[in-house]
């Protein structure tokens, strides 16, 4: 028995597919919430840049020894401003993918304002790396009402912002459809780990055993059930040395057991495509937006 009612077939009889993708935000928040301050909050700038300068190479280092390409969803901000830490990403074989300009939230913008953030991300991704990223991820998941239908004008392929399924399923709008890869807050690093009062956010720091038994408990059952499971951790909060330690021996735990798909998250997106095409599968579709106009 399955608890999937519409899994899709992974690729040579995977049963499950994964996916570690990684937000990289460096200290972009810092300027886009705190502007005419943000040079002087020195403590919060040096925990957020190390992301792409101590946490990118190590992660590198993982990935490259357990033969793994991954995902990293970059504010096209911290593409320009970080290029060494793109540079090592696309040496080793990563996607970079579409996450805001400046990790700005679509859902509080005009539409004018979400397609500028939009576009200045992807002018910032071609510049460095030659092509468009295929895939978008709203920062802080402020998925908006305009957000699908500016990724479809805009060629995107994928999108993982969204909440609503186990598996790959489409999204259409007026002009278009994508695919959805949903991710769950449960899957979110953040939610285990960040604690710094400077930033507003003051949850109690689980061990990383602990937040290892929440993600192996979600690969476990995806597993079983022919699922997906995909993961959002931000460089400068698993790539710390306990962390990334608990990440490898997660990262073994599941080749040890075997019939895993590990992919980026194109990858994924461009297989549920393929087996929609090729009629092996046939997805959920929600449309959207939900709603036009607020509830009575």
């Amino acid at each position: 028995m399955t608890l999937i009612q519409n899994p899709c077939p992974w690729p040579n009889g995977a049963r499950c597919a994964v996916a570690y993708t990684f937000d990289l935000d460096a200290d972009s928040t810092i300027h886009l919430n705190t502007p005419d301050i943000a040079h002087t909050r020195v403590c919060a700038s040096s925990m957020m840049r190390y992301g792409p300068t101590i946490a990118i190479p190590r992660l590198v280092k993982v990935m490259r020894r357990y033969e793994l390409r991954q995902t990293f969803f970059v504010p096209g901000w911290c593409v320009e401003k970080y290029p060494r830490a793109i540079e090592l990403l696309l040496e080793n074989g990563h996607e970079i993918a579409h996450h805001g300009y400046l990790h700005e939230k679509p859902n509080i913008l005009s539409e004018d304002e979400q397609l500028e953030a939009l576009q200045r991300g992807v002018e910032a991704i071609v510049k460095a790396t030659g092509a468009r990223p295929l895939g978008y991820r709203a920062p802080s998941y402020a998925f908006s009402d305009h957000t699908l239908h500016q990724l479809v004008s805009e060629g995107f392929a994928y999108e993982s912002s969204l909440l609503g399924d186990d598996v790959p399923y489409v999204v259409r709008s007026g002009n278009g459809e994508l695919i959805e890869l949903p991710v769950d807050y449960s899957m979110d690093d953040w939610n285990q780990y960040m604690c710094f009062k400077e930033l507003g956010y003051m949850l109690p720091v689980a061990s990383p055993k602990r937040a290892m038994e929440l993600f192996r408990a979600e690969f476990d059952s995806a597993h079983r059930n022919g699922g997906m499971w995909i993961t959002v951790w931000h460089p400068f909060v698993s790539g710390r040395l306990a962390r990334c330690e608990a990440m490898i021996e997660l990262i073994e735990y599941m080749m040890e057991k075997g019939d895993v798909w590990f992919a980026t998250t194109a990858e994924i997106a461009a297989h549920a495509r393929a087996c929609m095409d090729d009629g092996s599968w046939t997805p959920r579709v929600d449309k959207l937006p939900y709603y036009d106009k607020p509830a009575a």
